[in-house]
């Protein structure tokens, strides 16, 4: 079967670093070395040091963002985190 995903307008902001979003939390390097099995930095082909990573405590957990990601509020009110190119694949800007 196939779905197509209902469309609602969210309210969301890209995220470069602490401070952006109050609900992006500082890491450690023991918690992205635990939470991502690093040492201490990200998985992608650009590796992002602890330092300038954040997290965000979702409803399924601690989720990593690097700096580019987008946070999401939910439809429920709750944040989580996009990465840009599928940010960008999904959403289209709303004016109002």
């Amino acid at each position: 079967m196939r779905y197509r995903k209902k469309p609602v307008i969210v309210e969301a902001k890209q995220w470069h670093a602490h401070g952006d979003h109050p609900s992006v939390r500082r890491t450690s390097y023991t918690e992205v070395a635990q939470g991502l099995g690093t040492s201490g930095c990200s998985r992608g082909p650009e590796c992002w040091s602890w330092a300038v990573m954040g997290v965000i405590d979702t409803l399924e957990g601690p989720h990593f963002v690097i700096p580019g990601d987008w946070i999401i509020t939910g439809v429920r009110g709750e944040h989580y985190a996009c990465k840009a190119e599928i940010f960008a694949a999904t959403y289209d800007e709303v004016s109002e």
